[in-house]
């Protein structure tokens, strides 16, 4: 007696913890709070068919508690045989169309926007002038970090997504080496980055991200792609279309850029030195490259994807990568000096267009 009890209490204590933890959700990063239109339909979809299980498992608990109680073998004896069912067209009816009717509620919707979210045909769109109307970005998932390509703008960047509040925006996926998946969790839902060919969709983000606790958005690789899978994050920042252009100039004009602080000018030679064959510091260098762009490393939320963003961690990651994400390509600096890291970290530290 006493042990079920127990067990009945250690089930309500988990059925009421769930209960809370279900609340948790971080806006920067959950399904359950969609920060964009397509996170919302698809979220609807989510409700919609979680409501249809939870009327057929009703349905179904109903039916047993009914069965069991009254035809329990204390109550009609152990010789009871209750009235068979077999053979009644009405419930065999009811079985049939009852399950078809609640297929195709789900079905329509999920057929309708499955077209919806997948027309990119407005991505070709052109004005008078011939210029793109809707931003489109490439974006290229390598091991393991993402690099985001503005083909009509003329720029790059890496490991953080720009982009302008409502309005469409739509994506070239492709992976470089394995096959990768793009997800912005409180934004939409994942697709594929394949290598040999082209992923295309599109997303809108409804909610500034300044607003949010890290003033990002969280975007992660969801398809097991090595040994540093889970490490394979980006963000995303979203603003207005007005300070999106803004950060458009500001990356424009990134190759224009020098600073006379004498510390970061040693930086900026030993990075000559060691990194540029890897590395571009300019937004509008060429994509393709080994290593990410760093032209706005020093606005990053993480280093690396997933370190805390300050000259220490940095310094940490430039000396054994290895350590940090196994199976990344970047090789390791154990050997420098830590005059030499400072200077590098320095010079790093300060590339940004946003301050």
């Amino acid at each position: 007696m006493m042990k079920g009890l127990k067990k009945w209490r250690l089930f309500s204590l988990l059925a009421a913890v769930t209960v809370f933890l279900a609340g948790c959700g971080q806006e920067q990063l959950s399904i359950l709070l969609p920060a964009g239109q397509v996170g919302k339909d698809q979220f609807n979809l989510l409700i919609l068919s979680s409501v249809i299980m939870l009327i057929v498992i009703i349905v179904v608990v109903i039916i047993y508690v009914i069965a069991l109680i009254r035809f329990r073998r204390s109550k009609l004896g152990e010789d009871h045989i209750p009235k068979q069912t077999e053979g009644s067209h009405i419930l065999e009816l009811v079985w049939t169309v009852v399950p078809i009717l609640l297929i195709l509620v789900l079905a329509v919707p999920t057929v309708y926007y499955t077209y919806k979210l997948g027309n990119v045909t407005a991505m070709d769109a052109v004005d008078e002038e011939g210029n793109t109307e809707n931003l489109v970005v490439d974006v290229t998932a390598k091991l393991f970090w993402w690099e985001f390509e503005y083909p009509e703008l003329g720029i790059v960047t890496a490991q953080e997504l720009v982009v302008p509040m409502d309005e469409k925006v739509y994506f070239n996926l492709i992976a470089a080496d394995v096959k990768h998946s793009f997800w912005i969790p409180a934004v939409g839902g994942k697709l594929d980055t394949n290598v040999e060919n082209v992923n295309k969709f599109y997303l809108s983000f409804e909610k500034d991200s300044k607003d949010l606790k890290d003033g990002v958005f969280y975007g992660k690789c969801a398809e097991l792609c090595g040994p540093s899978h889970a490490l394979m994050d980006f963000k995303v920042k979203t603003m207005p279309r007005a300070e999106f252009d803004t950060w458009v100039t500001a990356m424009q004009a990134t190759g224009e850029e020098t600073t006379d602080v004498a510390a970061v000018g040693q930086g900026e030679e030993l990075f000559q030195q060691s990194c540029i064959a890897c590395h571009a510091t300019s937004a509008v260098g060429e994509t393709g490259a080994i290593g990410p762009n760093l032209a706005t490393f020093g606005d990053r939320n993480r280093i690396a994807g997933f370190m805390d963003h300050d000259k220490e961690s940095l310094k940490e990651w430039i000396k054994d990568p290895q350590k940090y994400k196994p199976g990344n390509k970047m090789q390791s600096f154990g050997d420098m000096s830590d005059e030499d890291l400072d200077a590098i970290a320095e010079y790093l530290m300060g590339l940004s267009v946003e301050k």
